[in-house]
Order: C-alpha cells, then sequence, then structure tokens
C-alpha cells in the first residue's frame, strides 16, 4: 500500500480509530527526535510520555517496548509484504507480486524501500544500540512469518523457505544501499543501482522457485 493509499484510508476510518492512528504517530514522532537527540538508550519512555503530554501507560498501550517507539514500521512492513502476496492481481505470482511491491516502494520513496537522505540519521541510532538491532532483527523475523503465511494460502510450495529467501534477498538490496548512504553517497545516485539490484534478486529467485 502506497502512502497516499494509507492516507486515504486512514481518512475512511471512524473518527476515533484515526485519532488513535494519529496519536500513535505523534508519540513515535517525537520519541524519533529524542533518540536520535541524545540516543536510543539515554531516553526512558517516562521522558517520551512528558514530552508527547501522554502518560506512560498509554505509550506502552500502543508501543508493548521502548524499541518499538524507533521501529514503529515493523508491523506496516509485515502487513505490506503479505498483503502484496493477498491482494496480487488476476494471472499474478506472488513473486511477480513481490517485485511489483519493492519497485514501487522505491518509486515512492516509502520508508521501507530505505533511499532516502535521512535515513542515515536513523539507522546510525540503531547501529549504536544493543536492543534496537536485536529488535530489528525480530522484526524480520515478523516479516518472514507474515510472508510465509501469505505464501501458504496461495499454495506455494515450500512456503517458509520462499518467504525466508524473499526476505534476506530484499535485506541485502536495503542494506547495501543503507551503507553507502551511511558512507556519505546521496540518494538520488543510488535509486538507479538499488531498482537494478532489486530486478536481479527477484530474478534469481524466481529462477530457483520455477
Amino acid at each position: 500500500m502506497s502512502e497516499k493509499d494509507r492516507q486515504a484510508g486512514d481518512a475512511e476510518l471512524p473518527l476515533r480509530e484515526r485519532k488513535k492512528r494519529e496519536t500513535r504517530q505523534r508519540i513515535s514522532d517525537i520519541a524519533t527526535g529524542l533518540f536520535q537527540e541524545r540516543g536510543f538508550d539515554a531516553v526512558t519512555v517516562a521522558e517520551v510520555a512528558r514530552a508527547a503530554d501522554v502518560s506512560t501507560m498509554t505509550v506502552f498501550n500502543y508501543f508493548p517496548r521502548k524499541e518499538d517507539l524507533y521501529l514503529d514500521r515493523i508491523p506496516e512492513a509485515a502487513a505490506t509484504f503479505a498483503g502484496a502476496v493477498r491482494g496480487r492481481r488476476p494471472g499474478e505470482t506472488p513473486l511477480a507480486a513481490l517485485r511489483r511491491l519493492a519497485l514501487e516502494l522505491l518509486d515512492q520513496g516509502h520508508p521501507l524501500a530505505g533511499v532516502n537522505d535521512r535515513f542515515p540519521s536513523f539507522w546510525r541510532v540503531v547501529m549504536e544500540s544493543h536492543a534496537l538491532r536485536a529488535r530489528a532483527r525480530e522484526g524480520l523475523e515478523e516479516v518472514e512469518t507474515a510472508l510465509a503465511e501469505a505464501l501458504a494460502e496461495a499454495s506455494v510450495a515450500d512456503p517458509h523457505l520462499l518467504a525466508a529467501l524473499t526476505v534476506a534477498a530484499y535485506r541485502s538490496v536495503y542494506v547495501t544501499t543503507a551503507r553507502r548512504l551511511l558512507a556519505g553517497e546521496p540518494a538520488a545516485e543510488l535509486i538507479a543501482d538499488h531498482r537494478a539490484r532489486i530486478e536481479a534478486v527477484f530474478d534469481v529467485l524466481e529462477r530457483m522457485h520455477s
């Protein structure tokens, strides 16, 4: 789902649900600013709550763990990749739908694509925190599990293996670009190469799965 589609979908939600989503996003945005300013380990949940003018309990109602305040897109990633398989076009294979999703995310400049000049500051915070690195690894497992379930529903042979390979392939492309961004290369100069590597990894996946 594109960011534009997500916003349109949010507009159709009942007012109560929209308010909850807005509150969740506001808390996450405030937490992200504090973590990037002072480091993840130096900021407490209570400080985030005070800055967001909510109770600590409210923060935990939206985010079960402190790490989820920063890595708040893990549920979205799981739903997005599984949703691409479940909502694929007539006659479209699951891998073709996932390839299309990956390219659409890149074209939209979506955070899940990982190609943006703002990302180095984000990933530096992750790299400096053992807890965030561990949560990021768990997040990949959650995406893989959700994708395997969707692939199983699509009657794909060995869905868990294909999900693992797909997530690993996407992560490889993402991490390569992240490292180049961290090294100072501008995002605009990486888009073409990022696209080519997406196409290449899905070519390999499709050959393996044919």
